[in-house]
């Protein structure tokens, strides 16, 4: 072997351990994958998913699945060779890890965070569904009372109103329209909640400073979330998903429960998206690892419902043509889609890409 051949040979050998070195390091990104799905009108471990008590549910059919991203964990690094492998990928995405966790956050901050956002979540998805299904889950609460009103010494902070007169009252407009409905001077009546028990309250309107010829009380009144009568929602998931963006599909669930017929007649659906209790619908990250996880290669949902402000990105998914993807900007929108699917109207519906 001449001088020059070993040379070789001891570069050769150097190149290919530096290679391998540089394969196994960990890097500063985060790998997002399609992640598992969840039919939130199904059972998990032996338990509905959702669970309604106090109230009359009715039959569901059919699946409607929540989707989910798997990322990697804060405190996982992957290689140089799961990035490169990644980035190929028509399913995965790789960010830079501070653009997915906050450098100063622990693993710990961030489960906590990712559940606190679950539960606001399933908050705001109750009441979104309960209210779409005709409750109403509100009452008016007195956050103030204004000195020298004539509310002054006969409401408190913190009384719940009912109602006025013999209008029901379960929004602080309603309030305001119903006292500005009688002339100012006149004498009303308020039937209340303090401290759990009920209670009446007269009073005598004034003329609204800022406006003479329209009456107040001199509240400044604030919407609390209570359900009356009493509805309980209990939604059952596993500890490994978190997040904001499975609120849509849990008011749609809600809604089916509560409402007689079958809205999905059988379909499998997947959907995605924030939801706040006016039913609107936000936008979330990760709408093309969410398409391929709840399409399945084929053995998963027909229809997908994206909120309107991901409609673009989602219509660049190559699986646009293979499954329906139906721009949704409010939980209404929602409803209405899989009506005109079940009724086999989808020229109708706005789709995202083809």
């Amino acid at each position: 072997m001449t001088r020059r051949t070993a040379s070789l040979m001891l570069a050769g050998m150097l190149l290919v351990s530096m290679v391998g070195v540089a394969v196994m390091m960990p890097m500063p990104f985060v790998v997002e994958s399609p992640g598992l799905t969840e039919n939130t009108l199904g059972r998990q471990g032996g338990k509905p998913v959702i669970d309604i008590l106090g109230t009359k549910t009715y039959p569901t059919s059919g699946r409607l699945d929540l989707t989910t991203v798997s990322v990697t964990s804060p405190d996982y690094r992957p290689q140089l060779a799961e990035v490169l492998a990644a980035w190929v990928s028509k399913e995965q995405i790789v960010l830079p890890r501070d653009v997915v966790y906050a450098p100063e956050k622990s693993v710990q901050e961030v489960e906590k965070e990712n559940k606190v956002q679950m539960v606001s979540s399933q908050d705001a998805a109750i009441a979104a569904g309960l209210v779409q299904s005709g409750v109403e889950p509100f009452v008016v609460k007195v956050a103030e009372v204004v000195d020298g009103a004539p509310a002054e010494g006969l409401l408190a902070k913190g009384d719940l109103i009912r109602s006025i007169d013999e209008t029901d009252v379960a929004s602080p407009q309603q309030l305001i329209d119903a006292v500005q409905a009688v002339t100012p001077g006149a004498t009303v009546t308020l039937h209340i909640e303090r401290d759990g028990k009920p209670k009446t309250v007269r009073l005598t309107t004034e003329p609204n400073p800022d406006s003479p010829d329209t009456a107040r009380i001199g509240v400044a009144p604030a919407e609390q979330p209570v359900f009356d009568p009493p509805i309980e929602v209990n939604i059952e998931l596993g500890q490994e998903i978190g997040g904001p963006s499975a609120g849509l599909v849990f008011s749609i669930a809600i809604y089916d429960l509560l409402t007689p017929g079958e809205l999905l007649a059988g379909r499998h659906v997947a959907g995605t998206g924030t939801i706040d209790q006016d039913g609107k619908v936000g936008p979330i990250g990760g709408i093309q690892q969410k398409i391929a996880g709840a399409y399945a290669d084929g053995d998963g949902a027909t229809v997908f419902l994206v909120p309107a402000d991901n409609c673009d990105e989602a219509g660049m998914s190559d699986l646009a043509d293979d499954l329906l993807l139906v721009k949704v900007a409010t939980l209404d929108d929602a409803i209405n889609a899989l009506e005109q699917v079940v009724a086999d109207a989808t020229d109708e519906l706005t789709r995202c890409g083809s």
